[in-house]
């Protein structure tokens, strides 16, 4: 093994401990927000392309989480930002840690992968762009990856809250 391969896969191992450091810190974040708020759940932890990915789950069919992710996902967005940054006073590092809540994030990401791929394919037979509804960060990211999954390009526009995605043809 050249001493290249050994920094790499060292940094690498690095970074792995560092994500699992973050979801550990947001667990025990989260914990403590349910017991405080007298909601159950269970934490699950992951790390998902170089990020740190942590889900809180419920026995209880989700139902008792739905106050935690709010209308829209706004609540679990705000949580999300909460968790990063407890995340940051105890690492000293920005934090890109992904939060999902009964399983909110998982099923607004497959929803929004079959629009964006939809949205590919309306381009494809029209030759004309599309323009999409304003959306979050985090909904134009799944849009982008959907379209270039499907082949085409997608640009971002706009200024937040507004900012929405166009689809390109090839």
């Amino acid at each position: 093994m050249t001493e290249g391969t050994t920094s790499a896969a060292a940094e690498g191992a690095d970074t792995l401990t560092r994500l699992e450091q973050e979801g550990e810190i947001a667990a025990d974040y989260l914990e403590g927000l349910l017991d405080i708020a007298d909601l159950d759940g269970d934490i699950d932890m992951d790390v998902e392309a170089d990020r740190a990915a942590v889900s809180i789950i419920s026995d209880m069919g989700g139902r008792e989480l739905q106050k935690l992710v709010g209308r829209d996902g706004e609540v679990l967005e705000a949580l999300q930002e909460l968790t990063r940054l407890a995340v940051h006073r105890e690492t000293g590092d920005r934090s890109r840690l992904m939060l999902d809540i009964g399983g909110y994030r998982a099923k607004k990401r497959a929803e929004l992968s079959e629009l964006g791929a939809k949205a590919a394919a309306e381009v494809r037979s029209s030759g004309e762009p599309v323009k999409m509804n304003p959306m979050t960060p985090f909904e134009r990211k799944v849009v982008h990856d959907a379209v270039k999954a499907a082949g085409l390009r997608s640009e971002s526009e706009g200024e937040e809250p507004q900012r929405f995605v166009v689809v390109l043809p090839a």
